[in-house]
């Protein structure tokens, strides 16, 4: 009967973690458009400073000035990454401790609903710091000459 009363735990652990895990997609997709974007932001910069080499002195301080905003830009999605990345480790220890919580007998809602809640919190200053890069990006876009 034992055995029987451990499976239901771990059953109901499963059924707890599947919420986080869907969420823990997500985010893995949500860092994926971000680290798409950090890499474009680098190899623009690249293709920039190539062209700085060569440039007319008359450009270099257009160009420098685009490389600035770039800088800028992958500084803030890097911090978007990061606090993206700290919500999926947030998230991950709420599912190890659920599970923990299904062998243990002590009441671990506390700690999970903390978890959680820092984990939310970082995604929405993630997701907030991701939005600031989008309004930089689109405030300094250009599109044919100028």
């Amino acid at each position: 009967m034992r055995e029987l009363y451990d499976i239901s735990n771990v059953s109901n652990a499963i059924h707890l973690a599947v919420a986080p895990v869907f969420l823990l997609t997500a985010i893995g997709a949500i860092l994926g458009v971000m680290t798409n974007r950090l890499g474009r932001v680098i190899d623009r910069a690249r293709l920039l400073e190539g062209r700085l080499e060569n440039a007319a002195p008359e450009d270099v301080a257009g160009i420098t000035a685009h490389l600035c905003i770039l800088s800028r830009r992958a500084k803030l999605i890097n911090l978007a990454i990061t606090c993206c990345t700290m919500t999926a480790l947030l998230i991950c220890s709420v599912i190890a401790v659920l599970f923990l919580g299904s062998f243990v007998h002590f009441n671990f809602a506390i700690p999970v609903a903390m978890l959680f809640i820092m984990a939310m919190f970082l995604m929405v200053i993630g997701l907030l710091w991701f939005l600031r890069e989008i309004f930089l990006a689109t405030a300094n876009l250009r599109i044919g000459n100028r």
